[in-house]
């Protein structure tokens, strides 16, 4: 298949030698009715290249269907997949076909493979090696002729080490593997995608487009983008939407990045903790920052048990003084991690470490409300009415 009609079937941009390589191993494999396994970051476009893949091969006329295995979750997983006879489950009220099934005679992408449960793995195995599976709750053999491609942005070899995922259905997968580079390593290709984002975003928006400077590409081709393309298309839309039909400029794009930017711990003074690292590590010190308020509630109930109401409406007080002292002394977090100091863990109630961590976000957020709450995970009508709860609104206007 050639790579010019690959690429503009699929809809994937780029000149670079790296997405060249890319696409000269789509037109080599898409043909040939074999499982091929996509490794890559996320937001690189593994779901493009799934679709190119679909498009050049002899299932063209058939259906692809896309199936992200880490957002179904795992008690409904193999009903997904694989279907379910009516009365399976209580739910169950029909039959209903899996995406096995629906993907017969075409192509089925199983995206993020790396989060499926071990036990689902082993039926996908059978798929692969005898086209077989059975619905939830039955006992009839079903057959299906699908072609399955698979993607992850983990490293599935560790997690056969690790016994994460079985080895048998690793080497099934990785008959052919495809490996997309990161936006870091095509920034020659930036200055086509910024193009290709803002003329579709400014067209579908009514939205005027006088283009972007070459100095201004030449600041996002020096930015790393952790996010890859994704981050680059919303950081597209997102800027053009601020300048209003104005000509983008470095200064601009300079300026959007700094704002954008995922600060490291050590420089990041707002609440909640946010870092430029990969995101296991992020996610490993959010879960930290929770267990911490889990031991807080932990010592408030030590203090239920242990003590009268009385005694305990006292201490109530203090705590209240306490915290506020601690807060104004900065004793709590520290400074280094900006994370909470062991010591002051128990010395106050959860409620007051919500507000301390909305009127932080609210600040460092210059009181936008829509950027805090996206920032604190929660819906804007949920901080508005704990910013009510919590008296937030008159303290902020007390304070500038």
């Amino acid at each position: 298949m050639n790579i010019d009609l690959i690429k503009q079937k699929a809809g994937i941009i780029g000149e670079s030698d790296a997405i060249s390589q890319v696409l000269e191993m789509v037109a080599q494999v898409a043909n040939v009715d074999i499982s091929v396994l996509i490794n890559g970051e996320s937001g690189t476009g593994k779901e493009l290249v799934s679709k190119a893949l679909h498009l050049g091969s002899k299932r063209a006329s058939s259906e692809l269907v896309i199936v992200n295995c880490g957002a179904i979750p795992e008690g409904i997983i193999e009903s997904e997949l694989f279907g379910h006879k009516k009365g399976a489950y209580t739910d169950a009220a029909d039959s209903r076909k899996g995406y096995f099934e629906t993907a017969n005679k075409g192509t089925i992408f199983l995206d993020e493979i790396g989060d499926m449960p071990l036990e689902t793995q082993v039926k996908v195995l059978r798929v692969l090696e005898s086209g077989e599976f059975m619905r939830v709750g039955d006992s009839v053999t079903k057959k299906t002729d699908v072609r399955v491609i698979a993607a992850t942005n983990k490293d599935l070899a560790k997690l056969v080490q690790e016994g994460k995922f079985r080895q048998d259905l690793y080497y099934r997968l990785k008959t052919v593997t495809i490996n997309i580079p990161p936006l870091r390593k095509r920034a020659n290709d930036i200055r086509l995608l910024v193009d290709r984002f803002a003329l579709q975003f400014s067209r579908t928006n009514d939205i005027k487009y006088k283009g972007f400077t070459p100095e201004s590409i030449k600041e996002m081709q020096d930015y790393h983008w952790p996010g890859n393309v994704r981050e680059l298309r919303n950081f597209v839309e997102s800027i053009l939407i601020l300048q209003k039909g104005e000509r983008i400029t470095a200064d601009m794009v300079a300026n959007q990045l700094i704002g954008d930017k995922i600060e490291p711990m050590e420089n990041n003074t707002s609440l909640p903790v946010v870092v430029n690292r990969d995101p296991d590590q992020a996610e490993r010190e959010l879960i930290l920052r929770q267990l911490l308020f889990l031991r807080q509630d932990i010592e408030d109930l030590k203090l239920m048990m242990k003590e009268s109401s009385f005694s305990e409406l006292n201490s109530s007080r203090s705590i209240n003084q306490s915290f506020g002292s601690a807060i104004q002394d900065n004793e709590i977090f520290d400074e280094n991690e900006n994370l909470i100091k062991g010591k002051m863990i128990g010395a106050f109630n959860t409620k007051d470490l919500e507000k301390e961590m909305i009127i932080r976000t609210l600040e460092h957020f210059n009181n936008n409300r829509r950027a805090a709450a996206k920032s604190l995970d929660m819906s804007e009508r949920t901080l508005y009415r704990k910013i009510n709860d919590y008296g937030i609104e008159k303290k902020i206007k007390k304070d500038s």
